[in-house]
């Protein structure tokens, strides 16, 4: 279970972009995650310490071995919880539903950004798959660890040595009891 910490950290907008690019792309300078983010070099300094009080990212050693310059990596590279985890605590259950809605308005924005970039991409054809089914909760939570180890296989099978070109791609999914 992850900490309410943990969870209000990562789903701010600014700090979600700051450990992406880290995930993403390794081990970076402050003043590069600023011109990359397209924010303050202060602004990404605070939210660098709140991710890293969060135990998300840590300080970590310049490449060249150069002391005078800040470099941060991402710790971590997944965050899973649900809003049951906090259902024990009102004011932790609210922050959770609060992370909750960021992380699906950061889902869907990106979906619209996708469907809206036509022919940005012209050689990515992107995918889409939905299904309607009967299902027991556990059936469900199955399902769930079923899709996270076949996307963790997934991303392990990609040689990122091999000297192709390659974007960030964004995957998500959701499984909920529903009604047609």
């Amino acid at each position: 279970m992850e900490q309410i910490e943990t969870i209000t950290a990562i789903h701010h907008p600014v700090r979600r972009r700051i450990f992406e690019y880290l995930y993403l792309h390794g081990a970076s300078q402050v003043g590069t995650l600023a011109r990359a983010l397209e924010q303050q070099v202060g602004s990404i300094s605070h939210h660098l310490r709140m991710l890293e009080r969060a135990d998300i990212v840590e300080r970590t050693d310049a490449p060249d071995g150069d002391k005078r310059a800040s470099w941060w990596a991402a710790k971590r590279v997944s965050f899973t919880w649900s809003l049951d985890d906090f259902a024990d605590s009102p004011a932790d259950a609210l922050l959770a539903r609060e992370a909750e809605r960021a992380n699906i308005a950061t889902q869907l924005r990106r979906l619209q950004e996708w469907k809206k970039s036509g022919s940005r991409f012209p050689d990515w054809d992107g995918f889409s798959t939905d299904t309607l089914t009967w299902a027991t909760p556990d059936e469900l939570a199955g399902l769930s660890a079923a899709l996270g180890a076949t996307l963790d296989a997934w991303k392990q099978s990609i040689n990122t040595e091999d000297g192709q070109q390659r974007r960030p791609v964004f995957v998500f999914a959701h499984g909920f009891p529903t009604q047609p």
